[in-house]
Protein backbone atom coordinates (compact mmCIF):
# COMPACT_ATOMS: atom_id res chain seq x y z
CA UNK A 1 0.00 0.00 0.00
CA UNK A 2 1.28 3.18 -0.57
CA UNK A 3 3.05 5.17 2.40
CA UNK A 4 0.79 8.44 1.25
CA UNK A 5 -1.71 6.59 1.85
CA UNK A 6 -0.58 5.05 5.55
CA UNK A 7 0.33 8.63 6.59
CA UNK A 8 -2.83 10.26 5.78
CA UNK A 9 -4.36 7.49 7.39
CA UNK A 10 -2.33 7.90 10.75
CA UNK A 11 -2.70 11.52 10.70
CA UNK A 12 -6.54 10.86 10.77
CA UNK A 13 -6.22 8.43 13.42
CA UNK A 14 -3.88 10.97 15.85
CA UNK A 15 -6.39 13.94 14.64
CA UNK A 16 -9.02 11.78 16.64
CA UNK A 17 -7.20 10.95 19.48
CA UNK A 18 -5.91 14.44 20.29
CA UNK A 19 -10.08 15.85 19.93
CA UNK A 20 -10.94 14.34 23.41
CA UNK A 21 -9.50 13.28 27.03
CA UNK A 22 -6.66 11.06 27.61
CA UNK A 23 -8.35 8.07 28.54
CA UNK A 24 -7.94 4.45 26.78
CA UNK A 25 -11.64 4.14 26.34
CA UNK A 26 -11.99 7.50 24.73
CA UNK A 27 -9.02 7.11 22.45
CA UNK A 28 -10.32 3.34 20.89
CA UNK A 29 -13.67 4.79 20.77
CA UNK A 30 -13.12 7.50 18.58
CA UNK A 31 -10.52 5.59 16.43
CA UNK A 32 -13.40 3.47 15.85
CA UNK A 33 -15.36 6.41 14.89
CA UNK A 34 -12.70 7.75 12.60
CA UNK A 35 -12.51 4.31 10.67
CA UNK A 36 -16.12 3.05 11.25
CA UNK A 37 -14.97 -0.17 12.54
CA UNK A 38 -15.30 -1.69 15.45
CA UNK A 39 -13.24 -5.38 14.35
CA UNK A 40 -9.63 -3.61 14.09
CA UNK A 41 -8.42 -5.79 17.16
CA UNK A 42 -5.08 -3.41 17.29
CA UNK A 43 -7.09 -0.38 18.12
CA UNK A 44 -7.71 -0.97 22.04
CA UNK A 45 -3.57 -1.42 22.62
CA UNK A 46 -2.88 1.53 20.66
CA UNK A 47 -5.09 3.49 22.66
CA UNK A 48 -4.03 1.55 26.29
CA UNK A 49 -0.30 2.35 24.97
CA UNK A 50 -0.95 6.32 24.56
CA UNK A 51 -2.72 6.55 27.69
CA UNK A 52 0.31 5.70 29.36
CA UNK A 53 2.34 8.37 27.91
CA UNK A 54 3.42 10.91 30.56
CA UNK A 55 1.14 14.13 30.40
CA UNK A 56 3.88 16.51 29.65
CA UNK A 57 3.93 14.46 26.90
CA UNK A 58 0.74 14.30 25.52
CA UNK A 59 0.27 18.08 26.29
CA UNK A 60 2.83 18.59 24.00
CA UNK A 61 1.94 16.23 20.94
CA UNK A 62 1.56 17.78 17.75
CA UNK A 63 -1.11 15.80 15.19
CA UNK A 64 2.23 14.93 13.46
CA UNK A 65 3.95 13.43 16.04
CA UNK A 66 1.34 11.51 16.99
CA UNK A 67 0.90 10.22 13.89
CA UNK A 68 4.67 8.84 13.36
CA UNK A 69 3.45 7.51 16.79
CA UNK A 70 0.72 5.63 15.08
CA UNK A 71 2.84 4.10 12.32
CA UNK A 72 5.54 3.40 14.54
CA UNK A 73 2.86 1.19 16.05
CA UNK A 74 3.68 -3.00 15.52
CA UNK A 75 -0.35 -3.74 15.24
CA UNK A 76 -0.63 -0.47 12.71
CA UNK A 77 1.80 -2.00 10.43
CA UNK A 78 0.42 -5.53 10.80
CA UNK A 79 -3.16 -4.14 9.33
CA UNK A 80 -1.66 -2.93 5.95
CA UNK A 81 -0.74 -6.91 5.51
CA UNK A 82 -1.91 -8.49 2.84
CA UNK A 83 -3.98 -10.85 5.72
CA UNK A 84 -5.80 -8.20 7.35
CA UNK A 85 -8.33 -5.43 6.17
CA UNK A 86 -6.78 -2.47 5.29
CA UNK A 87 -7.83 0.47 7.37
CA UNK A 88 -10.43 3.07 5.83
CA UNK A 89 -10.86 6.20 7.05
CA UNK A 90 -14.66 6.95 7.12
CA UNK A 91 -14.74 10.37 8.88
CA UNK A 92 -12.66 13.08 10.46
CA UNK A 93 -12.85 14.19 14.31
CA UNK A 94 -11.11 17.75 14.72
CA UNK A 95 -10.68 18.95 18.20
CA UNK A 96 -11.51 22.07 19.65
CA UNK A 97 -9.85 25.27 18.55
CA UNK A 98 -5.70 25.59 18.62
CA UNK A 99 -4.41 27.02 21.69
CA UNK A 100 -1.17 27.72 22.78
CA UNK A 101 0.45 24.76 25.37
CA UNK A 102 2.46 25.63 28.24
CA UNK A 103 6.12 25.92 27.63
CA UNK A 104 8.63 23.46 29.18
CA UNK A 105 10.22 23.77 32.21
CA UNK A 106 12.19 26.11 32.77
CA UNK A 107 10.43 28.65 30.13
CA UNK A 108 7.42 29.12 31.98
CA UNK A 109 8.82 32.40 32.80
CA UNK A 110 9.42 33.89 30.21
CA UNK A 111 6.04 35.39 28.99
CA UNK A 112 5.45 34.36 25.56
CA UNK A 113 3.15 36.32 23.42
CA UNK A 114 0.06 34.03 23.26
CA UNK A 115 -0.41 33.94 19.37
CA UNK A 116 -3.33 30.65 19.45
CA UNK A 117 -3.89 31.32 15.35
CA UNK A 118 -2.77 33.36 12.63
CA UNK A 119 -5.20 35.54 12.94
CA UNK A 120 -3.77 36.66 16.39
CA UNK A 121 0.10 36.28 15.11
CA UNK A 122 -0.70 38.79 11.95
CA UNK A 123 -2.11 41.18 14.73
CA UNK A 124 0.60 40.72 17.16
CA UNK A 125 3.28 41.53 14.31
CA UNK A 126 1.30 44.44 12.92
CA UNK A 127 0.27 42.39 10.12
CA UNK A 128 -3.18 41.99 7.68
CA UNK A 129 -3.97 38.11 7.58
CA UNK A 130 -3.94 38.41 3.83
CA UNK A 131 0.59 40.19 4.48
CA UNK A 132 1.06 37.39 6.47
CA UNK A 133 0.39 34.89 3.77
CA UNK A 134 2.11 36.69 1.14
CA UNK A 135 5.50 36.71 3.72
CA UNK A 136 4.94 33.44 4.59
CA UNK A 137 5.20 31.55 1.47
CA UNK A 138 6.34 27.93 0.94
CA UNK A 139 10.10 27.19 0.65
CA UNK A 140 9.23 25.60 -3.15
CA UNK A 141 7.48 29.25 -3.99
CA UNK A 142 11.05 31.11 -3.22
CA UNK A 143 13.12 28.77 -5.02
CA UNK A 144 11.16 29.19 -8.22
CA UNK A 145 10.21 32.83 -7.86
CA UNK A 146 11.88 35.34 -9.99
CA UNK A 147 14.70 37.68 -8.24
CA UNK A 148 12.74 40.61 -8.66
CA UNK A 149 9.88 39.09 -6.57
CA UNK A 150 11.49 37.45 -3.68
CA UNK A 151 11.60 39.12 0.21
CA UNK A 152 15.27 39.10 0.57
CA UNK A 153 17.97 40.75 -1.48
CA UNK A 154 21.42 37.93 -1.95
CA UNK A 155 24.34 39.67 -1.75
CA UNK A 156 28.11 37.83 -2.45
CA UNK A 157 30.84 38.79 -0.25
CA UNK A 158 34.58 38.39 -0.94
CA UNK A 159 36.11 36.24 1.56
CA UNK A 160 40.28 36.42 3.03
CA UNK A 161 40.74 33.04 2.06
CA UNK A 162 38.96 33.09 -1.00
CA UNK A 163 35.10 31.79 -1.89
CA UNK A 164 32.47 34.07 -1.37
CA UNK A 165 30.17 34.79 1.69
CA UNK A 166 26.23 34.16 0.73
CA UNK A 167 23.97 37.55 2.81
CA UNK A 168 20.59 37.36 2.34
CA UNK A 169 18.95 40.51 3.44
CA UNK A 170 15.30 40.50 3.74
CA UNK A 171 13.80 43.57 2.32
CA UNK A 172 12.61 46.55 4.75
CA UNK A 173 8.92 45.48 4.92
CA UNK A 174 9.52 42.21 6.19
CA UNK A 175 12.95 43.38 8.13
CA UNK A 176 11.02 45.70 10.26
CA UNK A 177 8.56 42.17 10.85
CA UNK A 178 11.24 40.51 11.91
CA UNK A 179 12.26 42.81 14.24
CA UNK A 180 9.45 42.58 15.77
CA UNK A 181 9.09 39.16 16.26
CA UNK A 182 12.87 39.46 17.93
CA UNK A 183 12.00 42.03 20.13
CA UNK A 184 8.33 40.61 21.30
CA UNK A 185 9.47 36.84 21.04
CA UNK A 186 12.80 35.43 20.62
CA UNK A 187 14.63 38.44 22.59
CA UNK A 188 12.45 36.91 26.02
CA UNK A 189 14.17 32.67 25.58
CA UNK A 190 17.52 32.65 27.11
CA UNK A 191 19.99 30.56 25.18
CA UNK A 192 22.94 28.15 26.93
CA UNK A 193 25.10 30.16 29.63
CA UNK A 194 28.08 29.05 27.11
CA UNK A 195 26.84 31.44 24.12
CA UNK A 196 28.62 34.51 24.48
CA UNK A 197 27.44 35.76 20.74
CA UNK A 198 24.02 38.26 19.59
CA UNK A 199 22.48 38.62 23.38
CA UNK A 200 22.51 41.41 25.49
CA UNK A 201 24.98 41.98 28.05
CA UNK A 202 27.38 39.37 26.58
CA UNK A 203 29.96 40.00 23.91
CA UNK A 204 33.87 38.83 22.00
CA UNK A 205 35.33 39.68 25.11
CA UNK A 206 33.60 37.58 27.29
CA UNK A 207 34.02 34.95 25.17
CA UNK A 208 37.78 35.85 25.40
CA UNK A 209 38.32 36.39 29.16
CA UNK A 210 36.55 32.56 30.17
CA UNK A 211 39.41 31.00 28.33
CA UNK A 212 42.41 33.62 29.88
CA UNK A 213 45.67 32.06 31.42
CA UNK A 214 45.08 28.18 30.22
CA UNK A 215 47.74 26.21 29.92
CA UNK A 216 46.09 24.42 26.59
CA UNK A 217 43.41 26.26 24.23
CA UNK A 218 41.09 24.30 21.65
CA UNK A 219 39.62 25.63 19.08
CA UNK A 220 37.42 24.88 16.35
CA UNK A 221 34.85 26.21 13.90
CA UNK A 222 31.22 25.48 12.61
CA UNK A 223 31.03 25.35 8.70
CA UNK A 224 27.69 27.35 7.39
CA UNK A 225 26.70 27.97 11.01
CA UNK A 226 23.03 29.72 10.18
CA UNK A 227 22.62 27.78 6.68
CA UNK A 228 22.81 24.81 8.99
CA UNK A 229 19.73 25.50 11.15
CA UNK A 230 17.29 24.07 8.48
CA UNK A 231 13.62 25.34 8.71
CA UNK A 232 12.64 21.74 10.47
CA UNK A 233 14.47 22.89 13.54
CA UNK A 234 13.20 26.29 14.02
CA UNK A 235 9.64 24.94 13.51
CA UNK A 236 10.29 22.30 15.78
CA UNK A 237 11.73 25.19 18.35
CA UNK A 238 8.13 27.12 17.97
CA UNK A 239 6.13 23.78 18.72
CA UNK A 240 8.58 23.70 21.73
CA UNK A 241 7.72 26.88 22.92
CA UNK A 242 4.06 26.39 22.69
CA UNK A 243 2.49 27.54 19.30
CA UNK A 244 0.18 25.20 17.33
CA UNK A 245 1.45 24.06 14.26
CA UNK A 246 0.21 26.01 11.95
CA UNK A 247 1.46 28.85 13.80
CA UNK A 248 4.75 27.30 14.39
CA UNK A 249 4.78 27.09 10.48
CA UNK A 250 3.96 30.61 9.79
CA UNK A 251 6.70 32.23 12.05
CA UNK A 252 9.01 29.31 10.75
CA UNK A 253 8.35 30.61 7.23
CA UNK A 254 9.12 34.37 8.49
CA UNK A 255 12.39 34.02 9.45
CA UNK A 256 14.03 31.14 7.08
CA UNK A 257 14.24 31.44 3.23
CA UNK A 258 15.53 29.04 0.68
CA UNK A 259 17.99 30.33 -1.76
CA UNK A 260 16.91 30.97 -5.31
CA UNK A 261 18.32 28.42 -7.62
CA UNK A 262 20.09 31.42 -9.97
CA UNK A 263 21.76 32.29 -6.92
CA UNK A 264 22.78 28.54 -6.10
CA UNK A 265 23.86 28.06 -10.12
CA UNK A 266 25.95 31.20 -10.26
CA UNK A 267 28.11 29.73 -6.88
CA UNK A 268 28.36 26.74 -8.45
CA UNK A 269 29.67 27.48 -11.40
CA UNK A 270 32.49 29.49 -9.85
CA UNK A 271 33.47 26.99 -7.58
CA UNK A 272 32.78 28.66 -4.37
CA UNK A 273 30.33 25.74 -2.77
CA UNK A 274 30.74 22.49 -2.42
CA UNK A 275 27.91 20.22 -3.31
CA UNK A 276 26.87 19.48 0.10
CA UNK A 277 26.76 23.70 1.20
CA UNK A 278 24.34 23.58 -1.97
CA UNK A 279 21.89 21.14 -0.69
CA UNK A 280 21.93 23.33 2.54
CA UNK A 281 21.17 26.73 0.93
CA UNK A 282 18.91 24.70 -1.14
CA UNK A 283 16.37 23.64 1.83
CA UNK A 284 15.09 26.15 3.72
CA UNK A 285 17.57 27.84 6.35
CA UNK A 286 18.15 30.62 8.62
CA UNK A 287 19.15 33.70 6.11
CA UNK A 288 22.90 35.29 7.05
CA UNK A 289 21.47 38.93 7.18
CA UNK A 290 18.07 38.59 8.71
CA UNK A 291 17.78 40.23 12.21
CA UNK A 292 15.59 37.05 14.05
CA UNK A 293 18.39 34.41 12.47
CA UNK A 294 21.51 35.42 15.49
CA UNK A 295 18.73 34.77 18.04
CA UNK A 296 17.19 31.55 16.75
CA UNK A 297 20.74 29.93 15.92
CA UNK A 298 21.75 30.44 19.39
CA UNK A 299 18.35 28.82 20.84
CA UNK A 300 18.71 25.83 17.84
CA UNK A 301 21.99 25.29 19.29
CA UNK A 302 21.00 24.77 22.60
CA UNK A 303 21.44 21.47 22.42
CA UNK A 304 25.19 21.33 20.92
CA UNK A 305 26.05 24.05 23.92
CA UNK A 306 24.46 21.90 26.36
CA UNK A 307 26.59 18.60 25.33
CA UNK A 308 30.22 20.18 24.49
CA UNK A 309 29.45 21.81 28.23
CA UNK A 310 29.43 18.50 29.91
CA UNK A 311 32.10 17.19 27.68
CA UNK A 312 34.27 20.25 28.74
CA UNK A 313 33.28 19.43 32.49
CA UNK A 314 33.80 16.08 32.24
CA UNK A 315 37.67 17.05 31.25
CA UNK A 316 38.15 19.42 33.57
CA UNK A 317 38.01 22.17 31.17
CA UNK A 318 35.71 25.46 29.80
CA UNK A 319 34.02 25.84 26.84
CA UNK A 320 31.95 28.93 25.22
CA UNK A 321 30.72 29.59 21.79
CA UNK A 322 30.83 32.51 19.84
CA UNK A 323 28.37 31.93 17.09
CA UNK A 324 30.65 29.60 14.80
CA UNK A 325 33.68 29.92 16.91
CA UNK A 326 34.02 27.34 19.65
CA UNK A 327 36.48 26.89 22.37
CA UNK A 328 37.33 24.29 24.89
CA UNK A 329 40.37 25.34 27.61
CA UNK A 330 41.90 24.01 30.51
CA UNK A 331 44.67 21.96 31.91
CA UNK A 332 47.77 20.11 29.67
CA UNK A 333 46.81 17.15 29.36
CA UNK A 334 44.18 18.50 26.72
CA UNK A 335 46.74 19.01 24.50
CA UNK A 336 47.73 14.97 24.80
CA UNK A 337 43.55 14.35 23.80
CA UNK A 338 43.27 16.41 21.35
CA UNK A 339 42.53 14.48 18.16
CA UNK A 340 40.15 12.60 20.31
CA UNK A 341 39.20 15.17 21.71
CA UNK A 342 38.28 16.93 18.22
CA UNK A 343 37.06 13.34 17.20
CA UNK A 344 34.31 13.95 20.21
CA UNK A 345 33.28 17.30 18.76
CA UNK A 346 33.13 16.67 15.35
CA UNK A 347 30.73 13.57 16.25
CA UNK A 348 28.42 16.02 19.16
CA UNK A 349 28.61 18.78 16.24
CA UNK A 350 27.22 16.03 13.39
CA UNK A 351 24.77 14.51 15.50
CA UNK A 352 23.21 18.13 16.16
CA UNK A 353 23.22 18.94 12.50
CA UNK A 354 26.24 21.14 12.50
CA UNK A 355 29.79 20.49 10.63
CA UNK A 356 33.45 21.23 11.45
CA UNK A 357 35.74 22.69 9.02
CA UNK A 358 38.71 20.55 10.30
CA UNK A 359 41.28 22.82 8.63
CA UNK A 360 40.79 25.70 11.52
CA UNK A 361 40.67 23.37 14.05
CA UNK A 362 43.88 24.43 16.76
CA UNK A 363 45.61 23.24 19.38
CA UNK A 364 47.28 26.29 21.57
CA UNK A 365 49.68 25.92 24.61
CA UNK A 366 51.13 28.75 26.54
CA UNK A 367 54.12 28.69 25.04
CA UNK A 368 52.88 30.37 21.75
CA UNK A 369 50.38 33.06 21.55
CA UNK A 370 46.91 32.10 22.08
CA UNK A 371 44.31 33.81 20.88
CA UNK A 372 40.32 34.11 20.58
CA UNK A 373 38.50 35.64 17.76
CA UNK A 374 41.77 37.96 17.55
CA UNK A 375 42.13 38.91 21.34
CA UNK A 376 45.38 37.78 23.31
CA UNK A 377 44.54 35.30 26.35
CA UNK A 378 48.11 33.88 27.38
CA UNK A 379 47.43 36.07 30.65
CA UNK A 380 44.64 37.93 30.56
CA UNK A 381 42.44 39.38 27.89
CA UNK A 382 44.09 41.85 25.78
CA UNK A 383 44.87 43.34 22.24
CA UNK A 384 47.64 41.69 20.02
CA UNK A 385 51.07 43.85 20.14
CA UNK A 386 50.99 44.06 16.59
CA UNK A 387 47.10 45.63 16.23
CA UNK A 388 48.07 47.97 18.87
CA UNK A 389 51.13 49.61 17.38
CA UNK A 390 49.60 49.70 13.77
CA UNK A 391 46.52 51.63 15.33
CA UNK A 392 49.14 53.96 17.60
CA UNK A 393 51.01 54.84 14.51
CA UNK A 394 47.95 55.55 12.84
CA UNK A 395 46.41 57.54 15.21
CA UNK A 396 50.29 59.50 15.00
CA UNK A 397 50.33 59.62 11.72
CA UNK A 398 46.42 61.32 11.82
CA UNK A 399 48.03 63.94 14.32
CA UNK A 400 50.79 65.04 12.06
CA UNK A 401 49.33 64.63 8.65
CA UNK A 402 45.72 64.93 9.00
CA UNK A 403 42.97 61.92 9.15
CA UNK A 404 42.02 62.31 5.92
CA UNK A 405 45.59 61.16 5.04
CA UNK A 406 45.29 58.04 6.65
CA UNK A 407 41.47 57.14 5.34
CA UNK A 408 42.87 55.16 2.21
CA UNK A 409 39.31 53.33 2.06
CA UNK A 410 37.52 56.37 2.03
CA UNK A 411 34.97 55.39 4.93
CA UNK A 412 32.40 57.14 5.40
CA UNK A 413 32.08 57.56 9.22
CA UNK A 414 36.06 57.71 9.46
CA UNK A 415 36.09 59.91 12.58
CA UNK A 416 33.34 57.43 14.51
CA UNK A 417 35.49 54.33 13.46
CA UNK A 418 38.33 55.85 14.95
CA UNK A 419 36.73 56.47 17.96
CA UNK A 420 35.11 52.80 18.00
CA UNK A 421 38.83 51.33 17.79
CA UNK A 422 39.81 53.26 20.61
CA UNK A 423 36.93 51.81 22.42
CA UNK A 424 37.45 48.69 21.95
CA UNK A 425 41.04 48.25 23.22
CA UNK A 426 39.91 50.33 26.21
CA UNK A 427 37.70 47.46 27.03
CA UNK A 428 40.60 44.74 26.89
CA UNK A 429 43.48 47.18 28.47
CA UNK A 430 42.31 50.46 29.71
CA UNK A 431 46.28 51.00 30.51
CA UNK A 432 47.01 51.08 27.35
CA UNK A 433 44.57 52.69 25.90
CA UNK A 434 45.05 55.79 27.81
CA UNK A 435 47.61 56.84 24.91
CA UNK A 436 45.90 55.95 22.41
CA UNK A 437 42.88 58.52 23.72
CA UNK A 438 45.75 61.17 23.88
CA UNK A 439 46.73 60.76 20.25
CA UNK A 440 42.82 60.61 19.34
CA UNK A 441 42.21 64.10 21.33
CA UNK A 442 44.99 65.68 19.22
CA UNK A 443 43.73 65.07 16.01
CA UNK A 444 42.59 68.06 13.97
CA UNK A 445 39.21 67.15 12.29
CA UNK A 446 38.98 69.91 9.91
CA UNK A 447 42.25 69.14 7.82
Amino acid sequence: MSATLRRHTALALARAMLAGPRAADGLAARMRACLGSAQARWLRPLAERCARLPGEHWRRLTPRALATLVERDAGYAQAWGDDEPVPMVRRYLLGARPSMRPPPLGLDRCHVPDWPDAAALAAGLGLSPGGLWRLARSASWQRRVPLVEQHYRCHLLPKRGGGWRLLEVPEPYLMQVQRRLLDSLLDRIPPHEAACAYRRERSVADHARAHAGQPVLLKFDLQDFFASVRASRVHALFATLGYPEAVARDLTALCTVATPEPVLRRLHEDGSISWTQLQRWRDAHLPQGAPTSAALANLCAFRLDLRLDGLARALGARYTRYADDLVLSGPRHLADARMRIAAWVGRIAMEEGFALQHRKTRCLTAGRRQSVCGIVVNAHANLARDEFDRLKAMLHRCVVDGPSTQNRERHAHWRELLHGRVAWAAQLNAAKAQRLQRLLERIDWSR
